[in-house]
C-alpha cells in the first residue's frame, strides 16, 4: 500500500508533497482510496462533503467503530502526515481478519478531505463540514492562491458543491472515531516508546495580517518619505517569535503574499498568515493580541495600516477521558510498545505531559480531524514515533518497525471497541 501510494503527487523538485484539495494529484489519491476498499471487498461511499468511506459492515447499522484520517499535504509536505493513518487502518483490518477477530460493530475507514487547508486555507474542511462546524456557504466562498472559488473548484473535479454541510445523521452511527497519525514532535522518542495516546490538542487558530502601505519606486524615493509594508510585516514576524516564546507558546508567519512583488518596487501590501498555538484558550488570546499590539505600533510609526482577520479558530480538544483511558487500558499489556518511561519534558512542538501510563499519554499541539469531529462523537488518537521530530517537510519519516507497531495497536484498539 505504502508503495503505491509514495509516488502520487510527489514533486520532483523538493521531494514533497502538493495533494492540495480538489486537484489531480487529490483524485488520484481518492482513486487509490476506492482501490485499497474494493481489493477488500468493503462497501465504498463518498459522503455529501467529499469524505471517503470504506465499510465492513452495514453503514447504517450504527454503533459503528472508525479509524482513518486524511491523504492531502500541506505545501512540500512530507510523506507521513496524514496517510500513514490511512494506510495503518487498512492494514489494521488485515491483521483482524488474520486474527479471526469477528467484528460486533460496523468498521469504518475513512479518508477526510482537505484536512490541512493548504488549497483554500481553512483546515479540515471535510470534517468542519461534516460536524457543522463550517457552513456550507462560507465553504463554497473559499478561494485559492489563483482566485478560484472551492465550489469551482469541486464541480471541476466533478463533484456537487450544492451537497455539501453538516452530517448528523452519519455522526449519529459513529460510536468512536480514533485516529492513527504520526507524531509531529519528539516526545515518543524521548520517552524511547514507539506509540502513545492523545490526552490533548492545543486550542489554535490562523490570522490573516494585512499592511497596507503605499507603492513607490525603490530607486528613487527617500527612506524617510517611503511607506513600507515590509517593514512593518518584518517586524511583526519578530515580534510573534519573542511574545511567543515569552507566553511559552508557538507563533508562526508562514505564509506571505506582497503586491505589486517587484524587485525595484516598495510593495503596497503585504498579506500575512500567522499560525498561532499555545495550551489554553486565555494564553492563546493574549499572544495574538499581543501580536496585533506589536504590529499596529510598528505601523503608525511606518504610516503603514494593518487589518487582521481569524481565518479559522479550533478550542482545546480535551478527548474524551473514558475512551483514552479505554485505549490504554487496551494496549497495556503490550509493554514492547511503551518502553522505558522517562521524565525528560517534550520541546514545545509536543508539550510535555505528566500522566503516567504503560503507554505515554501527551498532548500535542497540531490539528486533526479527531479534534473537530470531538464534540459530536467520542474521538481519541494513537501517535506513533517520529524519530527526528521533523513535520510538514519531506525530511518527515517514521520507522518501518515503529509503524508496524503503530497497526498492531490500532488492530488492538479495533478488535476491544467492535469485536468483544
Amino acid at each position: 500500500m505504502w508503495r503505491d501510494l509514495l509516488p502520487l503527487g510527489r514533486s520532483a523538485a523538493s521531494g514533497g508533497y502538493r495533494r492540495y484539495a480538489w486537484n489531480s494529484a487529490d483524485a488520484d489519491c481518492r482513486a487509490w482510496f476506492r482501490d485499497q476498499a474494493a481489493a477488500r471487498g468493503l462497501t465504498y461511499e463518498q459522503d455529501r462533503n467529499g469524505n471517503q468511506w470504506a465499510w465492513l459492515g452495514d453503514p447504517l447499522a450504527g454503533q459503528a467503530v472508525v479509524t482513518g484520517s486524511h491523504l492531502d499535504s500541506v505545501p512540500d509536505g512530507g510523506a507521513y502526515d496524514g496517510p500513514l493513518g490511512v494506510v495503518s487502518a487498512f492494514a489494521a483490518l488485515d491483521e483482524l481478519r488474520d486474527r479471526g477477530a469477528t467484528p460486533r460493530k460496523p468498521l469504518a475507514v475513512v479518508n477526510f478531505g482537505d484536512e490541512e487547508g493548504a488549497r483554500f486555507g481553512v483546515a479540515c474542511v471535510g470534517s468542519r463540514l461534516t460536524a457543522g462546524r463550517l457552513t456550507p456557504e462560507q465553504a463554497r466562498e473559499l478561494r485559492d492562491a489563483d482566485g478560484v472559488t472551492m465550489a469551482a473548484a469541486m464541480e471541476q473535479a466533478g463533484y456537487d458543491p450544492a451537497a455539501i454541510g453538516p452530517d448528523p445523521e452519519r455522526l449519529a452511527r459513529v460510536d468512536a472515531f480514533v485516529e492513527l497519525h504520526v507524531e509531529q514532535g519528539r516526545a515518543l522518542d524521548l520517552r524511547g516508546a514507539p506509540v502513545g495516546v492523545a490526552s490533548a490538542i492545543w486550542p489554535h487558530g490562523r490570522w490573516r495580517f494585512d499592511f497596507r502601505g503605499e507603492a513607490n519606486h525603490a530607486g528613487t524615493t527617500r527612506l524617510e518619505d517611503r511607506h513600507d509594508p515590509m517593514l512593518t510585516y518584518a517586524e511583526t514576524v519578530l515580534a510573534a517569535r519573542d511574545r511567543a516564546r515569552l507566553a511559552g507558546a508557538l507563533a508562526t508567519f508562514g505564509k506571505v503574499a506582497v503586491e505589486p512583488n517587484g524587485v525595484n518596487a516598495i510593495a503596497s501590501l503585504v498579506r500575512g498568515w500567522l499560525d498561532s498555538r499555545a495550551a489554553d484558550e486565555d494564553t492563546l488570546a493574549e499572544l495574538v493580541a499581543a501580536i496585533e499590539a506589536a504590529a499596529r505600533e510598528r505601523g503608525a510609526r511606518d504610516g503603514v495600516d494593518i487589518q487582521v482577520v481569524r481565518e479559522s479558530f479550533t478550542p482545546v480538544v480535551d478527548f474524551a477521558h473514558d475512551l483514552r483511558d479505554r485505549l490504554t487500558a487496551l494496549l497495556a499489556p503490550a509493554e514492547s510498545l511503551s518502553g522505558a518511561p522517562s521524565t525528560t519534558a517534550a520541546t514545545a512542538s509536543a508539550p510535555p505531559s505528566g500522566a503516567t501510563s504503560p503507554v505515554p499519554v501527551l498532548p500535542t499541539g497540531a490539528g486533526h480531524d479527531a479534534g473537530i469531529l470531538s464534540q459530536a462523537v467520542p474521538t481519541a488518537m494513537l501517535f506513533v514515533r517520529n524519530p527526528t521530530g521533523v513535520s510538514h517537510s519531506p525530511a518527515e519519516a517514521a520507522g518501518e518497525d515503529d509503524c508496524v507497531a503503530g497497526v498492531t495497536a490500532l488492530a488492538d484498539v479495533l478488535e476491544g471497541l467492535a469485536c468483544r
